[in-house]
């Protein structure tokens, strides 16, 4: 079939001669002039909407409207977007291989082709989600914690190897080898891809086609891989599911707003701190759905390694991407990562060719770049940066260094609605002795209490992809450990502290200057490459701490380089979060309590050169921009990189080597705890109708789907089952940490004969749906207000109702257990919510989970992008209030009956009707705003979801 614009295809050459095929957006432009005003961004996707132009799914509609891109026009369009690859991390990625192999069992149930499911993209998974911080502060903790994490996830683990034999282009990373993103920055991301092209019609060859490396993955964080000028974001895995099967990734067409970055950092000062105040600014500024452009001449100051830290946070900012566009210091990250001479000259070739090489606003950006429209400009001189945490249960929340021990003070004592602990301020200096562990030996010093105080930190974590790829910070974190041991100071033996690179990578360079041995010393040895504590990781306290602090209610720290701190995410213990700087986090390890002022006050006692006791402060052991400079030069060593990399074909480790999986093009579905059929496709026919013959309504009567064209798409009789305030994050929704013995989850394992120390987590219990439907809205710290207040004005925390009986009774319960009631009864439910619902991971058990427990909408004030997309992707609809109006301002309490009536038609981002009828029978109606907002999104919903979309498409095919 001729291509809908055949002018575009052109050739290039690189530096050593070879000659490639590109579609061009240069020659584009010359019919779409506007092309030259858009972001970078916008070019590239720009650029697979006009090479996948096939006139079905792609049309040459799709490539005007995006090409005639205007900056501050009405966003009512989408944009398919084809990516050349995907990304998965474990946690993610193992149920949404348990998605495509229940799509093969249902096609053999079917009669059909179970084949027909494959990916036809690149899909590479990263197991970096399930490493344990069990063993800490030894030499041997990392050997230890990997084969505990072997031995709770064979299972898991055996899934994935009969994946890899299914699914001819499905791979794996194995544990081990670091964290997805990070991974993904120094070996996956290409830069640009090739294609071999059929022979032309005289038979000689046709020049391969050159496009440039895209993707989306399923994880928030894949935004990462923007630091060097790689297009991607994340998604849930339900979409990420239907991208690799072919589905173009549909997004509403974006606002781009420009970030303008001038000057220079100053001396003290990390790239950990520049990202939380880029976080702080964004996130007031109201990015969400956004892509973010940073440009200017300050780029040029931030190293390859910066951008990426920058660019990883943009789900912290709301942003869908953080994007840097390609220049000097890509190539020359390139280079220092190990890439070929080959792939490096292709890369720059091509974005030199297409007009992309280059930074806006910096002198040597090529004319192609000096009339950029952008939404609206956001402006940073990078000399007005200071150190910073954030925090404690929010990653926008920056505090400045000096104001941390000022600031904490003041939430211990403020209300829940502030943002507080609501404690009594006279307890804050209170001793609390910690049970003395019944393994102590009878010397004295043996059984003297461990006296903990609220502000004590207990976990310090060198951790996360956000700062563990960035050299700078990792060996600013080795320095200053040398320094403060030299100083004589120590890290008490009760707090938690570990080191979890992101790569192989980063202890070979801190082994090579010598600094890794200071690290040890405090405590800081290797426990694992993995998210490990960022992702809920962190393992448990030791029981006397667990203890002290839930006899007292106690407001305990955890300071970590990580990117998430949410309620419950680093520990359910665990109330005060802070994220910091790698170094930062070895200071405040040393200090050991939040409440004092490391501007002004000591880090600790240590000794001088003659021995004599000393105050050490900060500024004592922080190290030089120099000092640091002088070591980068051991992190970029491509040999070292190209050596790593490839042991995972050579040599992946005898651990994963030993895990054997079943074999053949279905799987077999053995009993196991954590992998079982989901049941998303049980009722799964050709036509959507078989499958959805009847429809429940509000009354528990089924009615016939043709009594009227929306009759299914309406809530009616609906009861509440929560109202929640502002941010309830994935987290909340869809824990990842720790499973309670006492939940509805652990009452299922232990009936189903798992100990409680091999529960594991949340996140590695996703490929078994019963845990996951039980574990919905199970976070320790989430906070329903249907529940009364206490007496003393504080909230209920943990997931429970009120259910609402047949007889106008309210009993408490778990959600799960009302939900299985309500759903007994035929009962419809919603959730209303406040701003932000569903920041946070891209977590699509989040939606899979809210869909399970018969929840039919969501109504918010306003939702994070995935979450969203998620909820349409599993046939849940998410509404919006109008400005101004909430729950509260409605006066909703939880007994009130709902109806939700959306536009016949569905017409996206269109009104609809909330009729809230009162225990009294007074009735009032509301307008909301129907959140689905792309026409494929009114398809899939009406299919059921995408999932059953997409899987029709496949078997019809």
């Amino acid at each position: 079939m001729t291509h809908a614009y055949p002018a575009t295809l052109k050739t290039f050459k690189t530096a050593s001669g070879k000659t490639g095929q590109l579609y061009s957006l240069p020659a584009l432009a010359k019919q779409f002039p506007n092309i030259l005003s858009l972001p970078l961004s916008l070019r590239i996707v720009l650029e697979s909407v006009l090479r996948n132009c096939d006139g079905q799914k792609l049309t040459q509609a799709h490539v005007a409207q995006l090409a005639n891109w205007q900056p501050r026009a009405e966003r009512s369009l989408e944009i398919p977007f084809v990516v050349s690859r995907v990304v998965l991390q474990d946690f993610t990625g193992v149920p949404l291989l348990a998605d495509l192999a229940a799509m093969r069992s249902t096609a053999q149930r079917l009669g059909l082709d179970p084949s027909r499911i494959e990916p036809l993209v690149p899909v590479d998974l990263v197991v970096d989600h399930s490493v344990m911080v069990d063993s800490y502060g030894k030499k041997n903790s990392l050997d230890l914690n990997m084969k505990l994490e072997f031995q709770r996830n064979r299972e898991r683990y055996e899934f994935m190897k009969w994946g890899m034999q299914a699914f001819d282009t499905f791979g794996v990373v194995p544990p081990g080898f670091g964290i997805v993103h990070q991974v993904n920055l120094e070996y996956l991301a290409r830069g640009v891809h090739k294609a071999k092209q059929p022979k032309a019609a005289d038979g000689s060859k046709t020049k391969p086609l050159y496009y440039p490396d895209t993707l989306v993955g399923t994880d928030s964080h894949t935004t990462m891989i923007n630091g060097i000028g790689v297009v991607g974001w994340g998604v849930g895995g339900i979409e990420a599911e239907a991208a690799m099967l072919g589905q173009p990734v549909y997004f509403l067409t974006p606002d781009v707003v420009g970030f303008e970055l001038a000057g220079a950092l100053c001396e003290g000062v990390t790239a950990t701190d520049l990202v939380l105040t880029v976080t702080e600014i964004l996130r007031r500024e109201k990015v969400v759905g956004s892509f973010v452009e940073f440009f200017g001449e300050g780029t040029q100051n931030l190293a390859l390694p910066d951008r990426a830290t920058i660019a990883n946070m943009a789900p912290e900012y709301g942003a869908t991407m953080g994007f840097f566009p390609v220049d000097e210091r890509t190539i020359d990250y390139f280079k220092g990562t190990g890439r070929s001479t080959a792939e490096i000259e292709a890369f720059e070739a091509y974005f030199k060719a297409q007009g992309l090489f280059g930074v806006p606003g910096t002198p040597d950006a090529p004319k192609s770049m000096a009339q950029i429209a952008y939404t609206r400009v956001v402006k940073l001189d990078l000399r007005d940066v200071t150190p910073s945490l954030a925090g404690p249960k929010r990653p926008q929340d920056r505090i400045e260094l000096g104001h941390v021990a000022e600031q904490f003070t003041t939430l211990f004592s403020q209300p829940s609605a502030r943002n507080g602990f609501d404690k009594a301020a006279d307890t804050l200096d209170t001793l609390y002795p910690a049970p003395v562990p019944a393994s102590a030996g009878k010397k004295a010093k043996d059984t003297t209490p461990l006296l903990v105080k609220n502000g004590d930190v207990l976990i310090a974590a060198i951790t996360s992809c956000t700062n563990t790829s960035n050299p700078s910070v990792l060996l600013a974190a080795g320095l200053l450990a040398k320094k403060a041991v030299k100083a004589g100071l120590t890290v008490a033996p009760h707090i938690k502290t570990s080191l979890a690179p992101g790569s192989r990578i980063v202890t070979e360079y801190l082994s090579e200057t010598g600094l890794l041995p200071y690290l040890e010393q405090l405590g800081f040895t290797l426990a694992g490459y993995g998210c490990t504590t960022c992702i809920g990781n962190a393992g448990d306290l030791a029981p006397e701490l667990n203890e002290v602090i839930t006899a007292n209610d106690l407001v305990c720290a955890a300071v970590l380089s990580g990117n998430r701190n949410f309620e419950a995410r680093i520990h359910p213990n665990i109330k005060a979060n802070f994220l910091a700087s790698p170094p930062l986090v070895v200071a405040y390890a040393i200090a050991g309590t939040v409440t004092r002022d490391l501007m002004t006050q000591p880090v600790g006692r240590g000794k001088d050169s003659k021995g004599r006791p000393r105050d050490v402060y900060l500024g004592d052991i922080w190290p030089s921009s120099d000092e640091i400079y002088k070591l980068l030069k051991f992190a970029m060593n491509g040999k070292a990189f190209r050596k790593n990399y490839g042991l995972i074909e050579t040599d992946p480790g005898k651990l994963w080597e030993k895990i054997k999986g079943v074999t053949g093009a279905t799987y077999s579905w053995p009993h196991s705890t954590y992998i079982a059929q989901p049941p998303f496709f049980d009722a799964f026919a050709m036509e959507s109708e078989a499958a959805n013959a009847q429809s429940t309504g509000g009354t528990g009567q089924k009615t016939s789907k043709n009594t009227s064209a929306s009759r299914g798409e309406q809530v009616l009789g609906a009861r509440i089952m929560a109202l929640f305030g502002d941010s309830i994050t994935t987290d909340h929704i869809s824990p990842a940490g720790s499973i309670k013995e006492s939940s509805p989850a652990g009452q299922w394992l232990l009936a189903h004969g798992v100990q409680k120390a091999d529960f594991n987590s949340y996140g590695a219990r996703r490929g078994n749906h019963d845990v996951m439907v039980r574990g919905t809205f199970a976070n320790v710290r989430i906070k329903n207000l249907m529940l009364p207040a206490k007496a003393d004005g504080a909230r209920e925390e943990g997931g429970y109702t009120l259910y609402q009986g047949a007889e106008a009774s309210a009993e408490k319960l778990s959600i799960y257990e009302a939900a299985m009631r309500y759903q007994a009864e035929g009962v419809p439910t919603v959730v209303f919510a406040g701003e932000e619902y569903g920041t946070g991971s891209s977590r699509d058990w989040a939606a899979k989970g809210t869909q399970l427990l018969g929840i039919k909408a969501v109504v918010a004030q306003s939702f994070e992008r995935i979450h969203r997309s998620n909820l349409v992707g599993m046939g849940v609809l998410p509404l919006q209030f109008s400005a101004g109006t909430s729950w509260a301002s409605l006066g909703l309490t939880g007994n009130e009956r709902i109806d939700i009536v959306p536009d016949a038609k569905l017409t996206p981002q269109s009104d609809a009707r909330l009729v809230i009828t009162r225990a009294d029978g007074s009735q009032s109606t509301h307008t909301l705003l129907l959140r689905i907002d792309t026409p494929i999104e009114v398809d899939y919903y009406r299919a059921g979801g995408i999932l059953p979309y997409v899987l029709r498409q496949l078997l019809a095919a």
